[in-house]
């Protein structure tokens, strides 16, 4: 008996609503749920005969409006075409990677560069230091002072002698340029280096000359070697002093005033 009521219920449903599929659909769904849950005893209201569809017409429309309600088949829009993507795929990471690794190059350049620069640097201070530490002047001999500047023997010795062996470094006293190099009369060999202020020192005697004319020498830098060579009477160095180029003064006087004793 429920069951007819909820046809009838149904069968009054249909008749009402419109011709719309959703709202149709929709009072389909609601009479089945009120039938299966039991509510059928309130439907105490029965429809005319008249307003009645037939139930071959209600079973072709349910039918219908049931095929219209079924999901449709998607269509695919667009194909995909993993080949094609996967290239792209890698030709990105491979973009990102040639781009970390240009980084990373760039990075590791830039550390290099500033050690490089770091280095120099240190280098540059080291060099400061040891320039400001070397003495400015110094000693042209070492050896024994056996004669000094002034008359001797009825002439003027116009230097003073430091005796040692043969081959005994000479060097520079100070920082120059030597602007002779070579055989000169009484000497026998010299060597003369001009110096910032113009003061030229003389060494003579020598055995071998170990630089040549023009070349820039520092203080305490080798130039030759004691030797006996023109008018002497022993192996020694003949030292002089020419201020302004050509006056000729006591090299003892002058070299104390650079803080050298002979």
């Amino acid at each position: 008996m429920a069951r007819h009521r909820a046809k009838d219920a149904l069968v009054d449903v249909i008749a009402r609503v419109d011709l719309d599929r959703k709202k149709a659909v929709a009072a389909v769904v609601a009479a089945g749920a009120l039938a299966g849950a039991g509510f059928a005893g309130a439907m105490t209201t029965v429809a005319p005969v008249d307003r009645i569809v037939p139930v071959a017409a209600t079973k072709d429309l349910a039918a219908a409006m049931t095929a219209q309600a079924q999901p449709q088949e998607i269509q695919t829009v667009h194909s995909l075409n993993t080949s094609s993507e996967a290239r792209k795929l890698l030709q990105a990471e491979q973009i990102q990677a040639q781009f970390h690794v240009s980084e990373a190059l760039k990075s590791a350049e830039g550390a290099y560069v500033k050690r490089q620069e770091a280095a120099k640097a240190e280098q540059a201070r080291i060099a400061a230091e040891e320039e400001a530490k070397r003495p400015k002047c110094v000693r042209p001999a070492q050896g024994s002072f056996t004669s000094g500047f002034g008359a001797r023997w009825g002439t003027s010795h116009n230097g003073v002698d430091i005796a040692n062996a043969i081959g005994t470094p000479i060097v520079s006293v100070m920082d120059g340029t030597v602007i002779e190099a070579g055989p000169a009369s009484g000497f026998g060999l010299w060597v003369r280096v001009q110096h910032e202020d113009g003061t030229i020192t003389v060494y003579g005697h020598m055995n071998t000359i170990d630089v040549p004319q023009g070349a820039k020498v520092k203080a305490g830098q080798q130039i030759a070697t004691i030797g006996n060579r023109g008018q002497s009477t022993g192996p020694h160095l003949h030292f002089e002093v020419w201020v302004g180029g050509s006056q000729k003064i006591n090299p003892v006087g002058w070299l104390a005033a650079r803080g050298v004793t002979l």
